[in-house]
């Protein structure tokens, strides 16, 4: 499967988002299945191990992402150290804040 490029992927993001905020069905779908949902708008696959969620603000102000839990005494990886000192930022939607996560397809 080709690699999805930048451009794809933030084109994807904003239709994935826009169009879960405007229709009603779509948006169900999205909190469901994001993954089925990203094939079903785009009709691209995800890549094979890339996994999406998707969550509702439901009203709420400020949505924080838990990253995943660290052993304790365990160094962080790389990439993890990347995310840490800004690295993770998308600049997609969300104007690069340091609370959004993009999808890295």
């Amino acid at each position: 499967m080709k690699p999805w490029t930048q451009d794809e992927q933030k084109k994807a993001v904003e239709a994935f988002t826009r169009k879960a905020a405007t229709d009603a069905k779509f948006r169900e779908q999205a909190l469901k299945n994001p993954a089925q949902a990203v094939k079903e708008l785009t009709g691209k696959e995800l890549p094979q191990g890339f996994n999406i969620k998707a969550v509702a603000r439901n009203g709420a102000d400020l949505v924080v992402v838990v990253p995943d839990l660290v052993k304790a005494g365990g160094e962080l990886s790389d990439s993890e150290l990347e995310k840490v000192a800004g690295g993770g930022r998308c600049g997609l939607s969300c104007g690069g804040s340091a609370a959004c996560v993009a999808m890295s397809l």
